[in-house]
């Protein structure tokens, strides 16, 4: 889908909500509705049709936003947002919407004040800011196909860079996290990632009990199970994956907590289904390990929506709320982690399909003891 088409499918959602325009702030979505990557911009855009759309920046990239929005008028203005809220006065639009989830205090304040500059028509009518949180993130939620294809690439980026780490001798004792998270950061680099999703997570030993250790320069050892979570980003487009291993031959211990949340991975995996409540995608990995006698120590919800951010709608939680749809990109990741031991994390990235759910992180999730 172009960003015309996706400013189209906003428009139907700006005419139910009775707006005349949005003011779109967040730059993920500014990207998203017009192609534009810069780090100042924001976006008009009309409940009417495409006259009026309006692309703002700065002078810095007056050649970027022509290349990138080339079908989107542009305004050259530091004050992206102020000066898109004039615009619209000048369009005479009366209801103008704006990211109120995005849109600080400050920031709300200094567009009330444009906005109450703004001459008002022989009714009486002026312009009225409309908190409008979410609308375009509606429309996030669900990839097309060009999406997903990116997402496809980032997540087989980190797969083959997971490879190479393991096949090169890479997860051995004596090396640290820190040591291990650079690789393969450089690794996904060499498969054709811009960089990371995130900040890559290592962690050895009784570290790895902790959902979102940062690498530090803990030294690996034998017996230790190393949790690695790590993603690649692609044009834009998030990975997330997180494998498990063990430096050598595990403990009775460490099979079993390994083959618990392998058990509830495949169980979240498996429900995945247009039209499934995205809280009991949750219930049917939590069950498995509550089951198991360890549902005090999952901690977390079971999964997200991963795109443009590498956190997105939907959650997959047992608070969750909403129904998964055909072409949601999401994570299913369940984890146990008992404290000073050693924890374990499965997760892969995955589309939902008509017919099933479509993987897109291919390593293998047997438990390695390298």
């Amino acid at each position: 889908m172009t960003p015309a088409a996706r400013r189209d499918a906003l428009r139907e959602l700006l005419r139910a909500a009775e707006l005349d325009a949005l003011l779109v702030t967040d730059l993920v979505n500014v990207r998203y509705l017009s192609g534009f990557t810069g780090s100042n911009a924001a976006l008009l855009v009309p409940a009417d049709g495409e006259p009026g759309t309006r692309l703002a920046t700065d002078g810095r990239y007056t050649t970027q936003a022509a290349a990138e929005a080339p079908d989107v008028p542009r305004v050259i203005e530091r004050a992206c947002d102020r000066a898109l809220v004039a615009a619209a006065g000048v369009d005479g639009h009366r209801r103008l919407g704006f990211e109120s989830g995005h849109v600080t205090v400050d920031a709300h304040a200094a567009l009330l004040e444009v906005a109450s500059e703004i001459g008002t028509d022989p009714t009486g009518a002026g312009l009225e800011l409309c908190r409008a949180p979410g609308l375009v993130q509606r429309l996030r939620v669900v990839k097309d196909e060009a999406e997903i294809e990116a997402l496809r690439a980032a997540c087989a980026a980190a797969d083959a860079a997971l490879a190479d780490l393991i096949g090169a001798g890479g997860l051995r004792p004596g090396r640290t996290e820190r040591d291990i998270a650079a690789e393969l950061e450089q690794r996904m680099r060499q498969h054709g990632a811009d960089g990371p999703s995130f900040d890559t997570i290592v962690a050895a030993g009784a570290n790895s009990a902790i959902p979102h250790h940062q690498p530090t320069d803990a030294v690996l050892a034998a017996g230790d199970l190393v949790k690695m979570d790590f993603g690649a980003l692609r044009a834009g487009y998030h990975s997330d994956m997180t494998r498990t291993v063990v430096l050598g031959p595990p403990a009775d211990w460490q099979r079993e907590l390994y083959a618990l949340v392998a058990e509830a991975q495949a169980a979240g995996r498996a429900a995945l289904a247009v039209g499934v409540e995205v809280s009991s995608v949750d219930a049917a990995a939590r069950d498995v390990i509550t089951d198991g006698g360890r549902g005090a120590e999952f901690s977390h919800g079971l999964g997200h929506g991963v795109g443009l951010e590498i956190h997105e709608a939907p959650a997959l939680s047992a608070t969750g709320a909403g129904r998964l749809v055909s072409g949601m990109a999401v994570t299913v990741e369940p984890g146990v982690y008992l404290a000073g031991r050693g924890g374990v994390r499965i997760e892969d990235t995955l589309v939902v399909r008509p017919d099933g759910a479509e993987l897109l992180t291919l390593t293998g999730k047997e438990l390695l003891a390298l």
